[in-house]
């Protein structure tokens, strides 16, 4: 009787060795399960491969495991493999990492959970197969790398064509600028020399009578000339200016009256000035202009009468509202000249700031207008915008950096009388590179009295300052040869003559040499041409 149940037991516990063995071998991945012993290097330094599935081998290419230690298997990964299945030993804790078998050429999914109880120094180790989900993902990353190499190249062909379509437009408005150009200078040049032509003829002629109205017409060419160059500058952002703080409230109100005679009795003009208005760093004589020119071109768009606004405003700009404007963050000062005419479409707004774009009939425009306010508004550190909706009106304003200060106040206009002046003794330094520019100037002055000096650059007026000769005033044109412009020759002959007046004479100059504006005391600009009585006007002023 015990006999046949130690049988049954035997069979039994058989029975369920060989359904353990089975599921065991079911596992379609690799399974083993290694016990760690003392080895040579110490407690639990080695493990032996007490249990394995016949997916192990599948999975790892190592055949006959089973019995075998791990410094049999792999020498020299002992540490490797020791550190990370004895964590798990020592821990507890799970861990879940990939590697690729080389010899199976797979990549494995590597789990490894310690079999409980822990005193048994058992872990358990699971091998998946993950290649084809390597696979994928490299094949992912290439298609990723390859669409950013697509998108890379495409945006390099969109920079490219955006560059040859900015240079395309950039050469017709080059042709556009130097037709017009081309176009109103000669016309401007025939009248001067064709004027000048004829001088000569009456005067050989014996008829001098007949000279004024050449002279006349030649003076008119050449100040139209003057005025052109002054809007091209104006619209490169390169005229010479001589910013103050201003008032626009005051500007605007003292300018009202000529704006009304000037737009013509259709049109009614009104204004909308802010109270408490911040003060601006500007060129007022330029700013006039600029209204001016908005005032004019809201009349004209107006041909059957309306409404003409000129306001004024402070503005905050944040970020978001100055990026839109082209400006940056912070105090604005706003003039806005809005009109209730025929309005402008979108393709003629984004090209009105454009140098002799008109929409005007040929001959009642120059097309220089708005270019001159845009390009004179950013010299100023502000810009210019239109507003427009056709049939509705137009609406431009000039934003002008805010000025810390006060504006201003002298705006007296001088007693015709009193700016005429007197015959001067004083000893005048005139440096100019151009000879017949200096010739104008010094016949000028030594008409008028003033002993004069000539120079015709830097160096050359340096060796006058540093002598013991008597200079009053330096006059000296900003754009001089040999090494040495106005700026640092003005700044070296206070250097030698602290108190010296200096008048900077300029056709053209880059506003930086003259600091923007920002002229020490006794210092004063004007640009050439310009008037003789102008000129010695200002020497006048100039001098002690």
């Amino acid at each position: 009787m015990h006999r046949l149940r130690a049988v049954a037991q035997a069979v039994q516990q058989n029975d369920a060795e060989v359904r353990y063995r089975a599921l065991f071998e079911a596992i379609d991945d690799g399974f083993c399960i290694i016990e760690f012993f003392d080895g040579p290097d110490g407690p639990l330094s080695d493990y032996m491969h007490i249990e394995a599935n016949s997916g192990y081998e599948r999975h790892t290419g190592i055949k006959n495991i089973i019995g075998k230690t791990l410094r049999q298997i792999a020498p020299d990964e002992v540490d490797g493999w020791l550190e990370l299945y004895g964590g798990v030993l020592a821990t507890g804790k799970p861990i879940r990492f990939e590697r690729h078998f080389v010899a199976v050429s797979r990549y494995i999914e590597v789990s490894a959970s310690r079999v409980e109880p822990a005193s048994l120094n058992q872990v358990s180790v699971l091998f998946r197969d993950v290649t084809s989900r390597k696979k994928a993902e490299a094949a992912l990353v290439a298609n990723e790398a390859a669409l950013e190499q697509r998108v890379a190249e495409r945006t390099s062909e969109l920079m490219r064509a955006e560059e040859q379509l900015r240079h395309a437009q950039k050469m017709e408005a080059v042709g556009q600028l130097t037709g017009g150009i081309a176009h109103d200078f000669n016309n401007l040049l025939a009248g001067i020399s064709g004027s000048l032509e004829m001088m000569q003829a009456r005067i050989a002629q014996g008829r001098t009578g007949e000279l004024d109205r050449y002279v006349t017409g030649a003076q008119g060419a050449a100040k139209r000339a003057a005025a052109l160059t002054q809007r091209l500058l104006a619209f490169s952002r390169r005229q010479t200016l001589d910013p103050k703080p201003a008032d626009i409230n005051r500007l605007a109100m003292g300018m009202q009256e000529l704006i009304t005679r000037s737009v013509g009795p259709m049109i009614d003009v009104e204004t909308a000035l802010a109270g408490g208005l911040w003060a601006c760093f500007v060129d007022v004589g330029q700013l006039e202009n600029a209204l001016l020119n908005l005032c004019i071109n809201a009349r004209d768009a107006m041909p059957h009468g309306g409404k003409l606004t000129i306001e004024t405003a402070n503005r905050w700009f944040d970020e978001r509202a100055a990026r839109q404007r082209g400006l940056s963050a912070g105090q604005y000062v706003s003039l806005c000249v809005s009109d209730t005419g025929v309005g402008m479409a979108p393709e003629v707004v984004e090209r009105a700031f454009d140098p002799f774009y008109t929409t005007k009939p040929t001959g009642a425009g120059t097309g220089l207008g708005l270019s001159m306010v845009h390009g004179f508004a950013g010299q100023s550190g502000g810009t210019a915008r239109i507003y427009s909706e056709v049939g509705q009106g137009t609406m431009v304003c000039i934003y002008l950096p805010r000025h810390l200060g006060n504006a201003e106040t002298d705006d007296i206009a001088p007693d015709p009388q009193a700016v005429q002046p007197a015959l001067g003794s004083e000893t005048v330094l005139v440096v100019d590179d151009e000879p017949l520019v200096r010739m104008i100037a010094v016949e000028i002055l030594e008409d008028l009295g003033y002993h004069v000096v000539e120079a015709g650059d830097g160096p050359e007026a340096m060796r006058h300052l540093n002598s013991d000769q008597r200079v009053d005033l330096l006059v000296t044109d900003v754009g001089l040869p040999g090494g040495m412009n106005g700026r640092q020759l003005a700044d070296a002959a206070r250097g030698v003559r602290p108190e010296l007046g200096i008048l900077f004479i300029t056709g053209y100059a880059e506003n930086a040499v003259l600091n923007h504006g920002h002229l020490e005391h006794g210092m004063q600009v004007m640009t050439k041409p310009f008037r003789a009585e102008d000129f010695v006007r200002r020497i006048r002023d100039l001098l002690p």
